[in-house]
C-alpha cells in the first residue's frame, strides 16, 4: 500500500483570467485550486517541475504546504496540453487521513510471460485499465494486482482474483473480466473486425459530409434565387 506522503509548496495566487495563467505557465509555474475539506477554495500556483516530481511519487496524498502550514489532498484532476503534455491546471481536494475516500487506480498485470498461455502462442488481452476502489487515503494502492502466470488459452481472471488487496475494497464489481489469453487466430479475427467496422464508419462519414456539403451548396442557391427575385 501506498503510505508514502509527498510534500510539495504551493504559492497563492490572485483568481484572475487566461492571461494571467498563460503568464504563470511561461514562468514555469502551472495554476491550480485546492478545494472542498469544508473551507474556502485557495487558488494557487506551483512550480512545473517540481508538481512533476510529485505527482510520480509513490502514494496517493500529497501534503500542500503553503504559508508554513500543510494539508493532506489527493489530485482531483489533471488537464494537460493536447500536443505537449505537460500539465495546464491542476485540482487537489482536501482529506481527512482519518476518512476513506474513492480513487481510481490502474491494473496492473504479473506474470504475463509467464503464462502457457503466451508461451503457446496466445495473447494476453487486457480488458480493464483501471478500477475504483475505496480506502483511507494513505492506504489507497499504486495499482490493483492480477497474477496471471497460470492462465493457459482461452482462460481469463476477474477482479476477484486481485491479489494483496489488504483493506482497500474494490467498488468496481468483482465479476469483471479484467484480462485473457486469446488464440493467435481468434485475436486476429477480431482485430479483422474492428478494421472492417472503422472503414465502414469512414465511408458513412465521407457519404454523410457529401450530403451535408451537397445540401448546403443547394441552400446557397435556393437562397441566391429568393435574393434575385427580391432584387426585381
Amino acid at each position: 500500500m501506498a503510505n508514502d506522503t509527498t510534500t510539495l509548496t504551493i504559492t497563492a495566487r490572485e483568481p484572475e483570467g487566461s492571461r494571467s495563467t498563460r503568464r504563470l505557465r511561461r514562468s514555469g509555474l502551472v495554476p491550480g485550486i485546492l478545494y472542498g475539506g469544508g473551507a474556502d477554495p485557495v487558488p494557487f500556483s506551483v512550480d512545473e517541475r517540481e508538481l512533476r516530481v510529485a505527482l510520480h511519487a509513490a502514494g496517493a496524498v500529497i501534503e500542500l504546504a503553503l504559508d508554513g502550514k500543510s494539508t493532506p489532498a489527493v489530485l482531483k484532476q489533471a488537464q494537460r496540453h493536447p500536443l505537449r503534455g505537460e500539465t495546464t491546471h491542476v485540482d487537489f481536494i482536501r482529506v481527512d487521513l482519518s476518512k476513506p475516500i474513492e480513487a481510481t487506480v490502474p491494473v496492473e498485470v504479473l506474470g504475463g510471460d509467464e503464462a502457457p498461455g503466451v508461451r503457446e502462442g496466445g495473447i494476453l488481452d487486457l480488458q480493464l485499465r483501471e478500477v475504483t476502489v475505496e480506502a483511507l487515503p494513505n492506504s489507497i494502492p499504486e495499482s490493483i494486482q492480477l497474477n496471471v502466470a497460470e492462465l493457459k488459452i482461452g482462460e481469463s481472471v476477474t477482479l476477484a482474483d486481485a491479489i494483496g488487496v489488504g483493506d482497500v475494497t474494490i467498488l468496481t464489481p468483482l465479476d469483471t473480466v479484467a484480462a485473457t489469453i486469446l488464440a493467435p487466430r481468434l485475436r486476429a479475427e477480431l482485430d479483422a473486425e474492428g478494421n472492417e467496422i472503422e472503414a465502414e464508419v469512414a465511408v458513412v462519414g465521407e457519404s454523410e459530409a457529401g450530403e451535408d456539403a451537397a445540401a448546403e451548396e443547394s441552400d446557397e442557391s435556393d437562397a441566391s434565387g429568393e435574393a434575385a427575385g427580391d432584387d426585381e
